[in-house]
């Protein structure tokens, strides 16, 4: 399998051509809802670029032991964290790739049944990664994957187990 290994400079890169994108495509949302943890920088960004509310649904897809786990069930926090006290009615869903395209089909599914009465149009998405091997077609993103490689991110160095040993080595040398 091939893989892609990702720098932090690219990272926010794509973050910001994401949101070039979708600020040119003209479509005005005011909320945005990432799916945590991939979409929480993605969102955090996206909010502040458009001067909207952030909401945050916390998923479990993948476990496992090491960065390359499998994904699993697929376990949904109990409510949406947010800071309104009602969901904006044009939502834009964001997390950091499409790769199988499960995550964020039922993540779409699992908003529409419990906050669609508040949308007043189909919620879109957007992620910096689509592979084709997704069989959830995302409606804005910045590379499409023909070959669907591994990605590693930038911040799975965190994933390690004996992670906090290396940043005090860090830190202290």
């Amino acid at each position: 399998m091939a893989e892609i290994h990702i720098t932090n400079e690219e990272y926010n890169a794509k973050i910001e051509e994401l949101a070039l994108k979708v600020y040119e495509d003209g479509w005005k949302f005011n909320q945005v809802i990432c799916i945590a943890k991939g979409g929480l920088r993605i969102g955090d960004v996206f909010a502040r670029i458009f001067d909207v509310p952030l909401a945050i649904l916390s998923v479990e897809s993948y476990k496992g032991e090491g960065i390359k786990s499998s994904q699993g069930a697929i376990t949904f926090s109990r409510d949406l964290a947010k800071t309104t006290p009602n969901i904006g009615s044009k939502a834009l869903l964001v997390d950091d790739l499409a790769d199988s395209g499960v995550t964020l089909k039922k993540s779409k599914q699992w908003l529409e049944h419990f906050y669609g009465f508040y949308f007043d149009e189909p919620m879109r998405s957007a992620v910096l990664f689509y592979k084709e091997a997704s069989t959830f077609i995302p409606d804005y993103y910045t590379d499409y994957l023909k070959d669907s490689p591994w990605i590693h991110m930038p911040f799975e160095k965190y994933e390690k187990e004996n992670a906090i040993e290396e940043i005090k080595k860090k830190l202290r040398s």
